[in-house]
């Protein structure tokens, strides 16, 4: 077993929850309380992410959604009131790496583009039905275009499709008691 340090920042109920119950696993709830206003439109893209994310295999029965980690410390969201850091050491195979600027892509409803050529094309088509990636996506009247752009999603796993940045979290399905390394307030 090779295991890694990563980092989450949990609103401090999660805390209490590891603390008294030794797990932790998100919420759909949990995802439309952090998300407010756009909560419909970040939960259909984790929806599309805890179908297809390559350690779906791995998910508790309990756990809805994923719960995300930075791979560095230094990437992980400074610290606020009410919110707790946790540096956890896990087992490196029950974490699925996400790129952040491909997930950024799929948040906003964009086609991840397999290479330049391919974005060229696929921008082209856009051009050619006087449209944008959002509006195909959200409406009826471009069915094969959302279907490319969602097909396009698949390369949020694919390393050898790049993106503009290299930045890396991840996901995993739980956190446990036994994980926690420190804690920062």
């Amino acid at each position: 077993m090779e295991t890694i340090h990563v980092w989450t920042k949990q609103h401090e109920t999660v805390l209490k929850e590891l603390e008294q119950t030794g797990r932790y696993t998100a919420k759909k709830r949990y995802v439309q309380l952090e998300n407010e206003d756009c909560s419909s439109i970040v939960l259909e893209a984790y929806d599309w992410l805890v179908a297809h994310t390559p350690n779906r295999t791995l998910r508790p029965a309990d756990a809805e959604y994923p719960v995300w980690v930075s791979l560095a410390q230094e990437t992980t969201m400074l610290p606020e009131a009410g919110r707790v850091i946790l540096e956890l050491e896990i087992d490196r195979a029950i974490l699925a790496p996400i790129h952040v600027r491909k997930w950024s892509m799929i948040l906003n409803y964009s086609y991840i583009p397999s290479s330049p050529e391919d974005r060229e094309r696929h921008l082209k088509l856009l051009s050619d039905y006087r449209t944008n990636d959002a509006t195909a996506y959200m409406s009826q009247f471009y069915p094969a275009i959302k279907r490319e752009i969602v097909s396009s999603w698949e390369r949020l796993f694919d390393p050898a499709v790049e993106a503009e940045c290299q930045y890396e979290y991840g996901i995993i399905w739980e956190l446990k008691r036994e994980w926690i390394v420190n804690v920062t307030r």
